[in-house]
């Protein structure tokens, strides 16, 4: 990822304010843009389906599909994220870019089994029409394959094409519903059309730029699968960021918040809407982490790691290694400040804003909101100094911290639901942030103080057979694939003779 804030900062030098604007835009869409994609998608739906007169039934039935379809996509994915990434990574710098996109093929294929089953059931017992289900179903699918898709162009650093296909795809779709509104055409199905034509639209243009950049195909469709057991730890990390970020909406859609919009669809817009506001209070701290810590960061850990490569000198090695801690703690430090700042920015003018009925929030509304924009706050320092002990590979310690966010945010939503009044409901979260801000703060500094004991007597000495169920899934389907591979070469044969 450390390219990407290298090609950013060269468009944040850049002078004037629409260079600017646009430095923030790319950075904002590279770095947080499935969030960013979601929450635009609702606001322009609920947006047009207004103007065409839907009913209120209708326009709480179509967020609670769009919005459960994102959460499904987002959950199934996040299992994946950050192992995935690792087997990309590993294949850039051992130079085979010909396994990249075999591996995006095996990916993506067990993940829509995955999340079309499981979500597929869900709505068999949904209680919506057959219509409804089969949209939110392909809708799910397709989010399935552009979030995946979003892990692979981080290598193609080709930002204006990736933002370009972001604003060309979406336009496509408001301008589509836009259409329907003009002709009466408004209802469920036919906004989720639209939607669902906007995001394919962005599946095959990003598609198309990943067959550009990755011409040849070689290898297994499923080894990037030896990974989940290499690197087990960095799977349940991701996994356990999705659980915190979206478990406290999830389980407010079963408290005293909940409304039952239609059959198994429920919705909780009090808590909500807060929560959608407040979450955009995190990507200060996103952008400069990318744009910033990184940047002045990573040359330093390089050469740090370069000396133990290079049979450096003890005391270069320790020079280093002060370098780049020095500027490591510099870097958090200011990031921590600059959330800070953009936490009271938001708290202070997003509850001026709210207050007055922009959105039409009530005063325990504003009251959750103000908590949640804290709740962010420091979930966004924490997810900072997680990435970081993943440059250490400290992948224990990531655990550690996103484990603790998980069960935390879950557990402290609960009890606030049965203990606290709906002035307080965002806290459950919060202490979520804190737990995980605690212990990747407390891992880091331990970490960082034995790094030469980590970097060199933590290491195996001799690679291991691979024994994992992972691995063994791996060679079942590997040699499922060949004989497939045999029967066509058997039948090629035949054929010609």
């Amino acid at each position: 990822m450390a390219g990407i804030g290298f090609s950013l900062k060269k468009l944040f030098n850049k002078k004037g304010i629409m260079a600017l604007c646009r430095a923030y835009g790319y950075a904002g869409i590279i770095t947080a843009g499935p969030m960013i994609l979601g929450v635009v998608l609702l606001l322009g739906m609920a947006l047009v389906a207004r103007l065409g007169g839907m009913s209120a039934h209708d326009r709480e039935l179509l967020n609670c599909m769009l919005t459960y379809s994102l959460l499904v996509s987002l959950t199934v994915t996040s299992w994946f994220n950050m192992a995935t990434t690792r087997y990309l990574a590993d294949m850039l710098y051992e130079e085979k870019p010909e396994r990249i996109m075999p591996s995006f093929y095996g990916c993506a294929g067990i993940m829509l089994v995955l999340g079309g089953v499981s979500y597929g059931v869900f709505l068999h017992f949904s209680g919506v029409p057959l219509s409804y289900q089969l949209a939110c179903l392909w809708f799910s699918l397709v989010l399935i394959v552009v979030w995946l898709q979003v892990i692979y162009l981080t290598a193609l650093k080709d930002f204006k094409g990736i933002v370009l296909a972001f604003c060309i795809s979406l336009m496509v779709g408001f301008l589509l519903a836009l259409i329907l509104v003009i002709l009466g055409r408004v209802t469920v199905v036919s906004l989720m059309c639209c939607v669902i034509v906007a995001y394919g639209i962005l599946m095959v243009w990003y598609y198309k730029m990943l067959l550009d950049y990755f011409p040849k195909s070689e290898g297994s469709k499923f080894a990037f699968l030896r990974w989940f057991d290499r690197y087990r730890s960095l799977a349940f990390s991701g996994g356990f960021v999705n659980i915190g970020l979206f478990a406290h909406l999830v389980l407010m859609y079963f408290g005293p918040l909940r409304v039952q919009v239609q059959g198994l669809f429920y919705g909780a817009p009090d808590y909500d809407v807060p929560a959608l506001c407040a979450y955009f209070s995190l990507l200060v701290t996103t952008i400069n982490f990318v744009t910033s810590v990184e940047v002045r960061f990573y040359p330093r850990y390089r050469n740090y790691y370069s000396l133990f490569n290079d049979s450096g000198s003890i005391r270069d090695i320790e020079k280093a290694e002060d370098e780049m801690l020095t500027v490591l703690k510099e870097e958090l430090t200011t990031n921590g400040h600059k959330q800070l700042i953009s936490t009271l920015l938001f708290i202070v003018l997003g509850s001026f804003l709210l207050s007055n009925q922009i959105l039409g929030m009530t005063d325990h509304s504003v009251a959750v909101y103000r908590l949640l924009c804290v709740g962010y706050g420091v979930y966004a320092i924490s997810n900072t100094i997680m990435l970081i002990l993943l440059y250490f590979e400290d992948y224990t310690g990531a655990l550690l911290g996103t484990g603790a966010f998980a069960v935390v945010s879950v557990v402290g939503t609960v009890l606030q639901m049965w203990l606290s009044p709906s002035e307080f409901y965002g806290i459950g979260f919060l202490a979520g942030g804190v737990a995980f801000y605690i212990i990747v703060w407390v891992q880091l500094e331990w970490y960082t103080r034995k790094l030469p004991y980590f970097l060199l007597c933590r290491q195996e000495l001799m690679a291991r057979d691979e024994k994992g169920f992972f691995a063994m899934l791996c060679n079942w389907l590997d040699a499922r694939e060949e004989k497939k591979m045999q029967r066509k070469r058997t039948a090629g044969t035949g054929g010609k003779g």
